[in-house]
């Protein structure tokens, strides 16, 4: 049992949906999965596991907060990361954000309840995990690391999620495989190429009952 026990009152979210697309040609987040766009799967399913939610991104997003990121040049995903504690930190009795990609649109519905129960101190980060591979922008974050992520982030040049993780106490939490009608799913598929969103869709129609 955690040591320091966290729930969704004190935990804000954040889709990181800021990323230049390369590989899909356009805008991820208004990639369409079904009737419904990459980004709104992703606000439907942390919506429910959160405090609040916001949209790291340039633009607006319809209703949803936007937070752009604080550092310029497009810096990856720690950038995006780094906005999302920052927003979080000025939120009353927020102390922790967690962050989700935009191009998973099958991330766990339990993600942030079992994240924050792996917690065991205020300082920890709580990374996911499946099949033996990590999957760091799913993440935990405590809000009082943005100071040393910027500081991080100005002096390093690869900017790799996993070498800040280094720098930090983490736990790193297990997800199992989701079974559909087809076959086993991996909770944390991405999309980043149109080939991608077509098997994506073969996924959505598999979980459909």
């Amino acid at each position: 049992m955690a040591e320091f026990p966290l729930d969704r009152s004190g935990i804000a979210g954040v889709v990181l949906a800021g990323g230049r697309s390369q590989r899909m040609g356009r805008d991820k987040a208004r990639v369409m999965l079904g009737p419904e766009s990459l980004l709104s799967h992703a606000l439907a399913r942390l919506a429910p596991q959160v405090l609040s939610v916001a949209v790291n991104a340039d633009a607006a997003s319809g209703n949803v907060p936007v937070v752009p990121d604080h550092i310029a040049g497009k810096a990856g995903p720690m950038a995006g990361i780094h906005a999302a504690m920052v927003y979080a930190a000025g939120l009353a009795s927020v102390t922790h954000v967690v962050t989700v990609s935009v191009d998973c649109p099958f991330f766990p519905a339990d993600l942030v309840a079992r994240l924050a129960a792996a917690i065991e101190r205020p300082s920890q980060i709580a990374i996911a995990a499946s099949e033996g591979r990590s999957h760091p922008v799913f993440g935990l974050w405590p809000v009082t690391l943005a100071a040393d992520l910027e500081a991080w982030i100005a002096t390093d040049e690869k900017r790799r999620v996993r070498d800040f993780l280094l720098r930090h106490d983490v736990t790193e939490v297990a997800f199992p495989l989701h079974p559909t009608r087809a076959s086993l799913l991996d909770p944390f598929f991405n999309i980043n190429t149109p080939d991608d969103l077509a098997e994506a869709e073969r996924w959505l129609e598999a979980l459909r009952t």
